[in-house]
C-alpha cells in the first residue's frame, strides 16, 4: 500500500527543488534589496519545509491509501485547457468562469452556489491584480 501522505510530503519537497535550486542560478541579493532570485528561493524554502513536516507526520499518523480517480484528474486538466484557450481567445472572465464550474464537476458533490461564489471572488481577486497592482491580464 502507497501512503498518501508520505507520497504528497515527498511531492512537495521534490517540487520545492525544481524551482528553488534554479532560483539560486539567479542573483539573491539581500534581504534589504532582493534580488530576482530572492522570492523563489524563500517560497521554494517554506515549501520544502512544509513537506518535511508532512513526510515526518505521514511516519507517525496511521497511513492512508493511495488513490487514483482519473476521471477527476481528466476534468480537471480538461477545465485548465479551456481556462488557458478561453483566456487566450476570448477573455479571462470567460475561462475563469469555466475553469470553476468545469472543474466543479471533479468534487464529490456539485454544487453550482458554490461554484458561483468562487468565480465572484477570483474575478475580484483577478479586477484587484488589475486595477491595484497593475498587472496586464485580459479580463474583457
Amino acid at each position: 500500500m502507497i501512503n498518501r501522505n508520505l507520497v504528497r510530503g515527498v511531492a512537495l519537497m521534490a517540487l520545492a527543488l525544481g524551482f528553488g535550486l534554479p532560483s539560486v542560478g539567479y542573483s539573491l541579493g539581500s534581504l534589504g534589496h532582493a534580488g530576482p532570485g530572492m522570492f523563489p528561493f524563500i517560497v521554494s524554502c517554506m515549501l520544502f519545509v512544509i513537506g518535511a513536516i508532512t513526510v515526518a507526520r505521514a511516519r507517525l499518523v496511521a497511513p492512508v491509501p493511495m488513490d487514483f480517480q482519473v476521471r477527476n484528474i481528466a476534468i480537471i486538466l480538461g477545465s485548465l485547457c479551456g481556462f488557458a484557450a478561453l483566456s487566450h481567445f476570448v477573455n479571462m472572465i470567460a475561462g475563469i468562469v469555466f475553469l470553476v464550474f468545469c472543474s466543479g464537476f471533479a468534487a464529490s458533490t456539485y454544487s453550482w452556489k458554490r461554484s458561483l461564489k468562487i468565480t465572484a471572488v477570483l474575478i475580484a481577486i483577478a479586477f484587484a491584480f488589475q486595477k491595484l497592482l497593475g498587472v496586464s491580464l485580459p479580463l474583457y
